[in-house]
């Protein structure tokens, strides 16, 4: 049998009053990854050929770069974000939800970074 009341073993199980900021941020995230994927079909539409030259081209273009370097992060980040509400849902033990978070954290992280890191080499050298 549990000791204590009714309201001493809810309490603390409650909402941790930072729900609706990460709902802002997915739904945030969300209408970025609408609109600069909108605009990478369209540009992507608009090229005259699909070869090496002109993708690499079209890719340091400072616009496109800029773009394209947004996506990158604002996927990674959405990801991340609908990855953790499913991580707190379903794993149970403390410390299982945290090293799986963490893990998350990295692999988001480290995705974001070869992505910039890629597209910074096309982009930078691409009008060579």
């Amino acid at each position: 049998m549990a000791k204590g009341t009714e309201l001493g073993r809810v309490r603390g199980l409650g909402s941790a009053h930072h729900g609706a900021g990460h709902w802002m941020k997915q739904r945030f995230t969300a209408v970025g990854n609408l609109v600069l994927v909108s605009f990478l079909v369209v540009s992507l539409a608009l090229l005259p050929s699909y070869d090496y030259a002109t993708m690499r081209n079209w890719v340091s273009g400072t616009l496109t770069a800029l773009a394209l370097a947004l996506l990158i992060v604002s996927v990674f980040w959405h990801a991340r974000l609908g990855l953790q509400v499913l991580i707190e849902d379903y794993v149970d033990h403390t410390g299982n939800r945290f090293a799986v978070i963490t893990l998350l954290n990295l692999a988001t992280a480290g995705g974001a970074m070869f992505g910039l890191i890629s597209l910074a080499r096309i982009a930078l050298t691409g009008a060579a």
